[in-house]
């Protein structure tokens, strides 16, 4: 199965006139999205920490965090974003509240589970 890229709006939340679209690869297996870091300080977006996060081949790296409104398949909400560096893949992950449908390849919104 091929990747699934799709047009993302990035909105910046203290002023929703400076946004971005960005074609981000669908990935279920990332928490968060990463927007290249150029793009977010564009749009006037701000990060307000650095953390850890383990990449798929057993490395550490440390990434800075903001957050923006994404606005992707009629649907708008605010969730973190990794600022991406060059060589990154652009990403879009699931606190986004989406997934994919395999065999449709379209977004469908995530049914989420409180325990």
């Amino acid at each position: 199965m091929g990747m699934t890229e799709v047009p993302v709006r990035v909105v910046n939340l203290a002023d929703a006139s400076r946004l971005a679209e960005v074609d981000l690869v669908v990935d279920s297996g990332a928490i968060y999205s990463v927007v290249p870091g150029g793009v977010l300080r564009r749009i006037g977006v701000e990060p307000h920490e650095v953390q850890t996060f383990d990449l798929a081949y057993g490395e550490s790296v440390r990434s800075s965090v903001g957050d923006v409104r994404y606005e992707v398949a009629d649907r708008s909400g605010a969730a973190p974003v990794i600022f991406g560096r060059r060589g990154d893949a652009s990403l879009l992950g699931v606190v986004t509240r989406l997934r994919l449908d395999p065999l449709r390849r379209l977004l469908r919104p995530l049914r989420l589970m409180i325990a």
